[in-house]
């Protein structure tokens, strides 16, 4: 009753390629990877966090992989080397025990609080806000305990994502004053705009989020070890001088918090949880491959120096092809360092396209993965999770599919701020305001019409399309989409917004806001717009618009 193998027990819940669901250890993982879709947990944060925690063990058994060489070998075989991970997984097998006595899992064995109380199960759960239990997925499972299985993906995903906020203070930590633990930030990856690159296997998504130990990719030290190779950890704050990060091993295993867990092979019954080891991010992009990064200007400011990096976490606002260009590679920086960066493991990817070492037929997911905390980072306000299906081309800094992508994105933009120009001059027709909402409600439909339309057109596009055929294409049949809601608008807008009312926009100069000229202005900016949509920007209806600028 007192040992749990994560090496052995099934804990990590995968998809077959046959679309089954079932839990695997970390030896059946790599085993059977070939044979498996993904890592599938309750949420995309788990499952971004436990690929993390794969990563490093692969990392490990392949001793690298030592070069691009090395890479191409694991890539061209058609299984993972099972023997080397078996081996590997062997020599460190004590330290992946979820409740040994003295180095558990992840965990610091005698952790405890100044007044020994007993700690529940809801701060180790991300979507169990305090106070506020009928908001959990485990409505009707309860919280008094959890099998150990689940009790391990969430202590995964505690040390990458979990809140800040007072927190238990732990004796022996110098930093707890009055028995608590004051914020110090969220967990590690909390920071990140998490970025991995999905295959058609679990196979081919280990690998192409494996950067090999070669110059502009992943730099070796001899200090660089997982969390499971360092001596156990103790209630206090590793010193500076020793922590690191040093590496992807450090980072895809950081200690952010010091947990303990309670309970048997039979249940889980409870979670201490107390700051662990401080990150800071700055200027980690050659460290860190599986995130977004951008300059920071009040950084730099503070700093008299550029460029300096920070993460990027994801827009939650929008869908993620809407912020593509931000994934993509930017272009060599001139004499101004690069405003973003992009996340390595995408570089890589384009890397192995412009190397011919996977075929320009070849397609990719890549995932975004971030969290919005709120209330003074204290509480999960909400998980971001997107992806998109592209030709691997799109990656590829000269290539044309990729232009096309980009401005087909920007056309997408330009109509639907179009849409919202008609919502507006409606509104103001019927004597409203267009700041009341009707121009936000009319993007959010024409963003939601024309989300699934992009994601269908971007993964149909392939090595062999005709980058303006495709744009066209793209273009006649936003304006379709867009036009049908600029009727839908016009048809709702009422006998006031089609009598109309004279507005006087700039002194002496009125002008007559009506629904038909409003439909006018809309038609004639649709067509400045989608220049290429060709026969669908003819009027349909014979009518003859009203030549009246638009102030």
């Amino acid at each position: 009753m007192t040992s749990y193998s994560l090496v052995d027990e099934a804990w990590i819940p995968v998809l077959d390629t046959n679309g089954q669901r079932r839990d695997v250890g970390l030896l059946e993982l790599f085993a059977q990877a070939h044979d498996l879709r993904m890592i599938a947990c309750e949420l995309p944060t788990q499952t971004f966090a436990l690929l993390r925690l794969a990563l490093a063990v692969l990392h490990r058994a392949t001793d690298g992989p030592d070069g691009e060489a090395a890479w191409l070998a694991l890539w061209r075989d058609r299984r993972l080397p099972t023997g080397d991970v078996e081996a590997y997984l062997d020599d460190v097998r004590e330290r992946f025990d979820l409740l040994h006595p003295k180095h558990p899992f992840y965990q610091v064995a005698d952790l405890r609080a100044g007044n020994d109380n007993a700690f529940g199960l809801e701060r180790l759960i991300a979507d169990v806000p305090n106070g506020t239990p009928f908001l959990t997925s485990r409505a009707g499972l309860g919280m008094a305990s959890m099998p150990p299985a689940e009790a391990a993906r969430w202590l995964v995903h505690c040390h990458a994502f979990d809140t800040s906020g007072i927190k238990t203070g732990a004796l022996g930590d110098p930093r707890v004053k009055g028995g608590r633990g004051y914020p110090l930030g969220v967990a590690s990856v909390g920071a990140l705009g998490g970025v991995h690159v999905e295959g058609a296997t679990l196979r081919e998504t280990l690998l192409l989020n494996l950067l090999p130990v070669a110059p502009g990719w992943q730099v070796a030290d001899e200090r660089d070890f997982p969390a499971w190779e360092r001596p156990s950890q103790t209630a206090a704050e590793e010193p500076a001088s020793t922590r690191g990060p040093y590496g992807l091993l450090g980072l895809y295993t950081w200690q952010s918090r010091r947990i303990r867990l309670f309970g048997d092979r039979a249940a889980i019954t409870g979670a201490m949880i107390s700051y662990g080891d401080q990150l800071e991010w700055q200027d980690r992009h050659l460290l860190e491959p599986m995130s977004v990064w951008g300059r920071s200007g009040p950084r730099e400011k503070q700093q008299k120096r550029t460029p300096v990096y920070l993460p990027r976490p994801h827009d939650h606002t929008r869908a993620l092809w809407r912020g593509l260009q931000t994934l993509l590679p930017p272009p060599p920086p001139g004499n101004e360092p690069s405003q973003r960066l992009s996340p390595r493991v995408v570089e890589w990817l384009a890397h192995l396209a412009v190397r011919n070492v996977i075929g320009n037929d070849f397609r990719v997911r890549p995932r975004a993965t971030s969290v919005a905390y709120g209330n003074q980072m204290s509480v999960v306000d909400e998980v971001y999770s997107d992806a998109l299906t592209m030709n691997v081309l799109v990656l590829v800094e000269h290539s044309s599919l990729r232009t096309t992508v980009i401005d087909a994105a920007a056309d997408a933009d330009a109509a639907v701020k179009e849409l919202r120009r008609l919502a507006g001059n409606l509104a103001r027709a019927a004597g409203g305001s267009a700041e009341d909402g009707a121009t936000e409600r009319a993007a959010e439909r024409g963003y939601a019409l024309l989300d699934r339309a992009f994601r269908g057109w971007l993964a149909a596009l392939g090595p062999t399309a005709d980058p303006a055929a495709e744009r066209a294409a793209w273009q006649r049949l936003v304006w379709r989409a867009i036009d049908r809601l600029g009727r839908e608008l016009v048809a709702d807008a009422g006998p006031a917004a089609w009598a109309g009312r004279l507005i006087e926009d700039r002194p002496g100069k009125p002008v007559h806001y009506c629904s038909s000229q409003a439909e006018a202005w809309f038609r004639r900016g649709l067509a400045r717009t989608l220049p290429m949509a060709g026969a669908a920007a003819a009027p349909q209806d014979g009518r003859q618009t009203q030549e009246v600028q638009q102030p």
